[in-house]
């Protein structure tokens, strides 16, 4: 009788982030103009990963009175110097918006990652696409959404 040694497979795990371990801010710009700055609360954020799939799953929830979304990523590319590229989805009221997400890992270890990321979009597109208004009041051409979480 021969012992056989079987590969092991690693299970899937996810990482989530503890409340008060996150920051959100989405900026609105009127051209080189910071016109305005609002820290979000970040309902959730989950990071995923499995043996089957070649790419880390994240997920981001953003629950306020002017921005509730989802964002969900598709593919996750590494960049050189520990930053991450992720082609993900803004889901506003149903629709997903294609957002561009460069994200740079602060810290990684094996049972936590701290990341920070920016997203810029154009206010006009999203407002088209999705419906998104900011108050009439506010001038604005593009957006940036800042997220930073610390996976545990």
């Amino acid at each position: 009788m021969t012992t056989v040694t079987l590969p092991t497979v690693p299970p899937p795990r996810r990482l989530t982030v503890a409340p008060g371990r996150s920051l959100a801010e989405l900026t609105a710009w009127y051209g080189p103009l910071p016109v305005r700055r609002r820290r979000i609360p970040l309902a959730g954020a989950s990071l995923e990963t499995s043996p089957d799939a070649h790419d880390p799953a994240f997920r981001f929830e953003f629950d306020d009175s002017e921005l509730r979304a989802v964002l969900t990523s598709e593919r996750a590319e590494d960049l050189p110097g520990d930053r991450l590229q992720l082609t993900a989805d803004l889901a506003l009221d149903d629709i997903a918006f294609p957002v561009l997400l460069r994200m740079r890992v602060l810290d990684r270890a094996e049972d936590r990652m701290l990341v920070v990321g920016t997203a810029r979009l154009s206010y006009r597109l999203l407002r088209r696409a999705t419906g998104f208004r900011l108050p009439w009041r506010l001038p604005a051409t593009r957006l940036r959404l800042l997220v930073a979480a610390e996976f545990a």
